[in-house]
């Protein structure tokens, strides 16, 4: 059966979810409220572009943390391969694992794509679930403000501050 994707819409409230942290910590979104959160969705630890866009994270904390914002990445990465992604980069973004892509499913992050892709076409004909980057700002009462799928790493971090101060 294929997989059915619905995207989340502006002024709709954050799907809540509980997930663990790279330091098997339960992080809980409701837990959240009264800050803003930036919810960034990315396909894989240790990556050349999942690490530029967890590096341009990190590097502007200070701005998120002017704003009274959080950063929080989540992938289907296990918290032991985020704990060693975060300390051989040194970054500053909680990083959380959704194994299963529950919490990915509840933001409409996953697609289909071939498992096995050679010269564009399939080798085999299967498919697998692949995380979609994408970005969630959610206003302190948790709804989701902006919405952004399919966005590129280089420079997504700034263009989020951005879009942060425009809020009011």
């Amino acid at each position: 059966m294929p997989l059915q994707v619905v995207q989340l819409q502006v002024g709709t409230d954050a799907p809540d979810f509980e997930l663990a942290d790279a330091d098997m910590h339960m992080f809980s979104l409701n837990a959240q409220l009264g800050k803003q959160v930036v919810l960034y969705f990315y396909p894989k630890d240790d990556t050349p572009g999942c690490t530029m866009e967890a590096n341009e994270f990190s590097d502007h904390e200070d701005e998120f943390v002017r704003y009274d914002t959080i950063v929080v990445g989540i992938s289907r990465d296990d918290c032991i391969s985020h704990a060693t992604f975060r300390d051989k980069y040194g970054l500053s973004v909680q990083l959380l694992s959704d194994t299963d892509g529950r919490i990915c499913k509840k933001y409409g992050v996953l697609y289909e794509k071939e498992a096995c892709v050679e010269h564009g076409r399939s080798i085999d004909g299967h498919k697998k679930l692949a995380i979609q980057r994408s970005t969630f700002i959610i206003d302190r009462k948790g709804k989701l403000r902006h919405v952004l799928y399919g966005v590129h790493a280089h420079g997504h971090a700034q263009e989020i501050i951005k879009l942060i101060k425009e809020m009011k």
